[in-house]
């Protein structure tokens, strides 16, 4: 299986955010968050030092592998290599897509934010496994951009080859328009990371997602 394919088949897209934990342990909510059947795990830490960053990652990537669920780290390709997670999500400041392709190789997945048309095309052309649209409405973790709607969902869709995974305060409120503007892989941040119960609230939004979109596709989200 690609890793293209692989990513088509995610519904449920868990950022675990230090930042939005509230001081709780980072590998509990990645367990929690599988537990109430997350696809994939994301790790980000903006503010963390090297050593604590990796320290973190390695607790989460423990509780993934043990789910044999994917874990992807924000932005650090060092930490990514260094841990042997399964990839790794770029921003558009982040180091190119090309230079994360030379580290990781050609097995980790790679995935880009992108925040308009243009730059998910642009992105689409590059060696990324999957592309971020958003943020679709305002959200504090991402305060430097505003939101694009859930309309350049549906622009987006139809353009690209690679799947899609729609993040930007998604909530258990808004899924219903996120999901009939196209979506069908999302990604949350405070929705599950925050949520007094990260297990019950990941089961939530995936059954709904399961039951608004009950099969995967190959052919983009």
């Amino acid at each position: 299986m690609s890793n293209a394919i692989s990513c088509a088949a995610w519904r449920l897209y868990v950022i675990v955010d230090q930042a939005a934990a509230g001081g709780r342990d980072p590998a509990w909510i990645a367990a929690q968050a599988i537990r109430g059947g997350a696809d994939v795990v994301q790790l980000r830490d903006k503010a963390g030092s090297t050593r604590d960053v990796v320290a973190r990652a390695q607790a989460v990537l423990q509780v993934a592998r043990d789910a044999r669920v994917p874990l992807i780290i924000n932005d650090r390709v060092d930490v990514a290599a260094a841990v042997g997670a399964d990839g790794v999500h770029l921003g558009q400041d982040d180091l190119p897509v090309s230079a994360a392709r030379r580290i990781l190789g050609p097995d980790r997945l790679i995935g880009k934010s992108t925040h308009s048309l243009e730059q998910a095309l642009d992105a689409d052309r590059e060696a990324v496994d999957y592309l971020a649209v958003g943020p679709l409405y305002p959200t504090p973790t991402k305060p430097d951009y505003p939101p694009v709607g859930v309309a350049l969902i549906h622009q987006v869709k139809g353009r690209v080859r690679r799947p899609l995974v729609v993040i930007g305060g998604v909530e258990q409120a808004t899924l219903a328009d996120v999901l009939r503007a196209g979506a069908s892989c999302v990604a949350v941040v405070r929705a599950v990371c925050a949520a007094d119960d990260p297990e019950a609230a990941a089961r939530e939004l995936k059954r709904a997602l399961t039951q608004f979109v009950p099969s995967p596709s190959c052919a983009g989200l």
